[in-house]
């Protein structure tokens, strides 16, 4: 699809490791309270899988085992007997993975390389998948078998547009999913469908609809990972490797204080835990350091306030330039803030489409949010120093300021005054108040009454206030 909307950068990567060291691992059934499962269809689902992975040589630990049972949301994986820090849970060989380069329709992928290319890069992939999980015969089968017509995603863009405003105004979901719709239809409309169209024999509009590709894009968006840049300082120069599907990898649930990483080496990827996990304990990865609302609009989950320790708010940049000129008395000033926001822009420290955020315990995009403060804070003589400065891009050494939110209290008056009206117009966004949204989450009979999605949003919309608001204490 093309680009996906997000504000704050994500990555699924880990850094390359040495190449797997053996490991003496069987793929094993489920525990024994678990042995009459396979008469249940899903579990049947869950055992040719597993089967699968044999034949494919998948290792997974005799310590881990896969189930619905005792997991924080669907199929997870849980310790069977106690794990050290270092082992080895699972390991998938480079060949199971499923991308452009595995599927049976590499060749034609390859040699139409250039009419598939998009901004997001993802195109490829999801040809890949469009083929492979329409297609009785697709050595994925069993893989795709685990995830039941995509009936599980919860992202919003599966929403109504009624729903996500109604629950999710404020949050910047919204904007952000209409967005990916847009971004999907247009990838679909003008790269997928002729593509398909020229090749009758494999694809079928008619089944290849784009309800299927949009379910397809959630899927990659939420279950994919890509292989780290070779060289980490070249990660922010140069374009991100493009998303793969890594069977048994997928499965893991996410918690920010996870106990597991996925590693990559030339032969496989593995999943090796990183710290102590107690027999019972599921085994959690990490899916990168995410804010409720990134772990929303991507994944179709959150995690529970106040466990998110990535939550984050953020001040769209466009809301601290109107609060700056709300904070004029005359034309003459309100110029006067254009400029200097102007002059922002040219810097590329701000636009409009960007945000500051602000975390539990530190500012985000401390350079962007600083250097915004003291430039629409200064006065005319200042600015005009500022300008004519040689360094004007770097912020003096005695004017830097910590980029922890408990030092924010610490900032020039003016600085606090701006920042301050900034946080005000950005909770006025939300439809409720941090009042009534608190009533909710403390009370555990009110929030049993809320369906999913009034929940997901409520914990999205909750840990945002409470920043917010400590923002406001801070800056009093």
């Amino acid at each position: 699809m093309a680009s996906i909307a997000k504000r704050a950068k994500c990555s699924l990567q880990n850094e390359f490791c040495y190449p797997c060291p053996p490991q003496v691992m069987a793929i094993l059934p489920l525990p024994s309270s678990d042995s009459n499962a396979a008469r249940n269809p899903a579990d049947e689902v869950l055992s040719a899988f597993l089967d699968w992975c044999e034949k494919v040589d998948v290792k997974l630990s005799s310590k881990v085992y896969i189930s619905k049972e005792g997991t924080v949301s669907g199929y997870g994986m849980l310790a069977r007997e106690d794990i050290d820090e270092g082992e080895v849970l699972f390991s998938v060989p480079r060949k199971v993975l499923l991308n452009h380069e595995t599927t049976s329709i590499h060749t034609l992928l390859e040699k139409e390389n250039l009419s598939l290319q998009s901004p997001s890069g993802w195109v490829p992939l999801l040809m890949s998948l469009l083929y492979e999980y329409t297609n009785e015969k697709s050595h994925w089968k069993p893989y795709f078998s685990l995830w039941m017509d995509f009936k599980g995603l919860e992202h919003p863009m599966f929403w109504s547009e009624q729903e996500r405003a109604k629950l999710l105004q404020g949050t910047g979901i919204p904007e952000a999913v209409a967005t990916d719709l847009i971004n999907i239809q247009k990838e679909y409309n003008t790269i997928v469908l002729p593509f398909m169209k020229s090749h009758p024999t494999l694809f079928d509009p008619k089944k290849h609809t784009l309800e299927l590709y949009k379910k397809l894009v959630a899927f990659v968006m939420a279950y994919s990972f890509q292989d780290p840049p070779e060289d980490e300082d070249d990660e922010d120069d140069k374009d991100p490797n493009p998303p793969m599907m890594v069977p048994m990898a997928d499965i893991l649930n996410h918690v920010a204080n996870h106990n597991a990483n996925l590693e990559f080496t030339p032969e496989c990827l593995k999943m090796v835990s990183v710290r102590k996990i107690s027999q019972g304990e599921e085994v959690f990865n990490t899916y990168g350091q995410m804010a409720n609302w990134q772990l929303l609009h991507m994944y179709g989950f959150v995690e529970p306030y106040p466990g998110n320790i990535n939550e984050a708010a953020d001040i769209q940049m466009s809301t601290m330039h109107k609060a700056a000129v709300l904070g004029t008395k005359s034309e003459a000033e309100r110029k006067f803030v254009t400029e200097k926001w102007d002059l922002l822009c040219k810097l590329e420290m701000v636009g409009e489409e960007g945000a500051f955020v602000i975390g539990l315990t530190e500012v985000l995009t401390e350079e962007e949010l600083f250097t915004t403060l003291k430039v629409l804070t200064m006065s005319a003589e200042e600015f005009e120093d500022y300008k004519e400065n040689e360094d004007w891009e770097e912020v003096e050494d005695d004017e830097e300021v910590s980029s922890m939110t408990d030092e924010i209290h610490k900032l020039k008056l003016p600085w606090k005054q701006l920042l301050h009206s900034s946080a005000e117009l950005t909770l006025a966004s939300y439809k409720t108040d941090l009042k009534a949204d608190e009533h909710l989450i403390t009370n555990p009979e009110a929030y049993s009454k809320l369906s999913q999605r009034e929940q997901t949003s409520l914990q999205v919309r909750y840990g945002q206030k409470k920043i917010l608001h400590q923002l406001l204490d801070l800056t009093k």
